[in-house]
């Protein structure tokens, strides 16, 4: 394998794809929000406040990038790709495309996601002794001091572990990128289960030097680990903690029913014997959803911005309005995470169709499936909506922006 001498280059691989959801909350732990931000995200301002221009690429589940995309901060140098099935797996990915990349670093971190509370005297530790000798891995790791104990099946004590030369292994871990890169390559033609990337090295014989670790680079895995994270944040000053400004926008449409052959609600086209009524496609559902995102940011109503007195939107499709909207939002700093969507009507049925306009919506908006609602009601036959004459559509849209820093 090749040993490079040069000055070390450094990229970093985040591994982030694990379906894991231990801490609880029902979401992978690195999209769960500690002190106002992500996990995942907090990992990255980590590494862009030490290193403004290093390559970073983050290795997700194929199903999370709506979810991805919703909870980090992108720049130029920040590159995402899926992983695999295992963890390992997932590291080689990161490690082909650092490599690929058109100018890629000598030297790799590898670091956890579920650890945004590394401090820059870590990362300044690792890369220090990476400059001294190159060629050997690098890992942080604290000293074991409790007193270890071996069991059996039982839980009944064997034996007592000596602690002397026990360490707790922690992340960024850091390798020459060709050399690491080598060794998962092989790896995945093993049968070994690896914990960490440094057994690699140890398996092939190649040198791992220990550097001092960081009592406060924890990793968040359980509901525990997540409440012990905010109160570090409170209890150290240099780490900002902000309350998420959770904004909710309302929005309503109504538009009348006429003879027709099809009905469009929430960009899904459905056969009917009416039709809705309206300058654009009429539809209600996307209208109302329009109106709730302008609300979030208090930008007026759909009539505003796209008049019904102007020939442009005459049987416009109302996807465009709500991408103006989703975009005025994201222009404003504000992450979507939910939308919700009620109509009140007779017919046609909006359980048989709820799955497509989700989708739908999901599409528009840029969220997976799963953040969006869509159900209906009827008016039991009273008023204009039990006549059957029209359909009425409420909307609701969740948005996070920025917090206030405490």
């Amino acid at each position: 394998m090749a040993i490079t001498t040069e000055t070390p280059t450094i990229g970093v691989v985040i591994p982030a794809a694990g379906r894991g959801t231990r801490a609880g909350h029902g979401c992978q732990k690195a999209y769960r929000r500690i002190g106002g931000d992500t996990v995942l995200n907090r990992v990255i301002k980590l590494f862009r406040s030490w290193d403004a221009n290093c390559p970073i690429i983050i290795v997700h589940h194929e199903a999370d990038t709506s979810l991805l995309e919703a909870s980090i901060d992108r720049d130029f140098n920040i590159y995402s790709t899926t992983g695999g099935v295992e963890r390992q797996l997932s590291v080689l990915q990161g490690l082909r495309f650092l490599s690929s990349l058109p100018h890629s670093p000598t030297h790799v971190f590898i670091h956890d996601a579920a650890r945004p509370f590394a401090s820059h005297r870590l990362l300044n530790d690792v890369l220090e002794s990476l400059i001294n000798d190159p060629s050997t891995g690098v890992i942080p790791a604290i000293a074991v001091s409790d007193t270890l104990k071996r069991t059996d099946s039982n839980g009944l004590i064997t034996a007592t572990v000596p602690r002397d030369e026990l360490f707790r292994a922690q992340t960024p871990q850091a390798f020459a990128l060709e050399t690491i890169l080598q060794l998962h390559e092989t790896a995945t033609t093993s049968n070994s289960s690896y914990t960490d990337d440094a057994s690699l090295f140890e398996e092939a014989g190649l040198p791992v030097r220990i550097v001092p670790g960081d009592s406060q680079n924890l990793k968040l895995t359980y509901s525990s680990d997540f409440e012990e994270g905010e109160r570090l944040l409170r209890a150290n000053s240099q780490i900002p903690v902000s309350v998420p400004d959770v904004r909710v926008g309302h929005g309503y449409d109504t538009h009348s029913l006429v003879p027709g052959k099809e009905i469009t609600l929430c960009g899904v086209k459905i056969p009917h014997t009416a039709t809705l009524l309206g300058h654009s496609d009429a539809d209600v559902g996307l209208h109302a959803l329009t109106n709730a995102f302008l609300g979030a940011i208090s930008a007026a109503d759909i009539g505003s911005h796209f008049s019904p007195k102007d020939e442009r939107w005459r049987g416009a499709s109302s996807d465009q309005f709500l991408k103006h909207a989703v975009l005025l939002v994201r222009e404003a700093g504000g992450v979507i995470t939910h939308c919700d969507v009620s109509f009140v009507c007779e017919k046609p049925r909006i359980s048989e169709h709820r799955e497509a306009m989700r989708d739908s919506v999901a599409g528009i908006v840029g969220l997976d499936s799963s953040r969006i609602s869509v159900k209906a009601g009827t008016n039991e036959r009273n008023g204009f909506v039990g006549r059957e004459e029209g359909i009425v559509a409420f909307a609701t849209a969740t948005v996070v922006f920025p917090g206030v820093v405490l």
